[in-house]
């Protein structure tokens, strides 16, 4: 892609000419000016894939200015974090604070806004999110009084199987058992799993959707 020249002094105009505006001499493939011309979202998303999270209060300048720091700064120490570089496995990270990334990850989940701490607030009504923080999830389901369950029937070496909730006002198969907490998150942190849902529809009402995904199988 053509880049635009920039006026210089002498003998030095041609030389920048050649290379993108601001940069700095250890990093000359970070353009601040191509990243400006990125949709917010687009800028979103490429801070997602590099581990950065909670830039939902974040205007678009703000927004620049921290991919632009996050990429010189993984160019200076020798190599990028790329997608699923803060990814959890097994559950150590307490709370399940990034989100889990593999060779199966879904277009749902890379598109999804990431909500990594209770702090983090979706950026519009009818926004795909998308976390493995417990707290978070807790309080989504506090707040529509649902309830921890799985699927009877798809248990896993005594561990739960298919996880959900059992949510009032509902049509309820006879087949959703109610788990504790403790064995809910205990097979969503095993089993690599993340939580793609929502808060609000687009409209403003509250939306109950959710689903869980494993990036490592088709389905979760």
């Amino acid at each position: 892609m053509a880049q635009r020249s920039s006026a210089g002094r002498g003998g030095t105009a041609t030389r920048t000419a050649r290379r993108p505006g601001n940069q700095t001499p250890n990093t000359p493939e970070v353009s601040e000016s191509t990243i400006s011309r990125m949709r917010v979202d687009e800028i979103r998303g490429q801070l997602r894939q590099h581990g950065v999270s909670g830039t939902s209060a974040l205007r678009k300048p703000e927004l620049v200015r921290t991919l632009v720091k996050t990429l010189r700064a993984e160019r200076r120490s020798g190599g990028t974090k790329g997608p699923g570089r803060r990814a959890t496995s097994g559950g150590r990270s307490a709370g399940g604070a990034a989100v889990r990334t593999g060779p199966r990850t879904s277009r749902s989940v890379r598109s999804s806004q990431v909500i990594a701490a209770l702090t983090d607030r979706p950026e519009r009504p009818g926004r795909s999110l998308v976390t493995t923080n417990h707290e978070v999830i807790r309080r989504w389901a506090r707040e529509r009084n649902a309830k921890p369950a799985t699927i009877r029937g798809t248990e896993r070496d005594g561990r739960a199987g298919v996880l959900t909730f059992n949510m009032p006002g509902f049509r309820q198969s006879s087949r959703v058992r109610e788990i504790t907490w403790q064995e809910w998150f205990r097979t969503f942190d095993l089993r690599k799993l993340n939580l793609i849902y929502q808060e609000r529809l687009r409209d403003g009402r509250m939306s109950n959707f959710f689903r869980t995904e494993s990036p490592d199988r088709e389905d979760g």
